[in-house]
């Protein structure tokens, strides 16, 4: 399983070739996110609507909402369960990782409860964290 971090989803969504080629080489069919992404994408998108100066920001902000949830309805998000919330909660007790991002920690704790690989350009916070796997496919 392949867990695509925020980064990495947007960069799908615009089209970039390195993450498409890289998605088409996997042989593992089941790519998805967290609820944390689609929490991630949705709130700034929501952010951009509301923040709208004029009638054309809004049209655009609209649209990009719009597209985005297209986006979401086509991916599996993976939600937590009981062995991520133990995951969460171990990793939060541990302050060798008071400096990763709660949304990180979040996201680490679903994947690592799913076995999965975590997609992402920010590959320093989370290689922090063992016996979990991260790649970036920007490189």
């Amino acid at each position: 399983m392949h867990i695509l971090d925020t980064d990495i989803l947007t960069h799908l969504h615009a089209g970039n070739p390195r993450v498409i080629n890289h998605l088409q080489k996997i042989e593992d069919s089941s790519v998805c996110i967290t609820v944390i992404t689609k929490i991630e994408l949705l709130q700034g998108r929501f952010d951009f609507l509301l923040k709208a100066a004029t009638g054309n920001e809004l049209k655009r902000a609209q649209q990009w909402l719009h597209l985005t949830e297209e986006l979401l309805s086509q991916i599996v998000v993976i939600p937590f369960d009981e062995a991520a919330l133990n995951q969460f909660d171990r990793l939060r007790r541990d302050k060798k990782f008071k400096k990763i991002g709660h949304a990180d920690i979040l996201i680490a704790s679903i994947a690592h409860a799913n076995r999965a690989t975590i997609v992402t350009r920010n590959i320093r916070h989370f290689r922090q964290i063992p016996n979990l796997d991260v790649v970036n496919w920007l490189n």
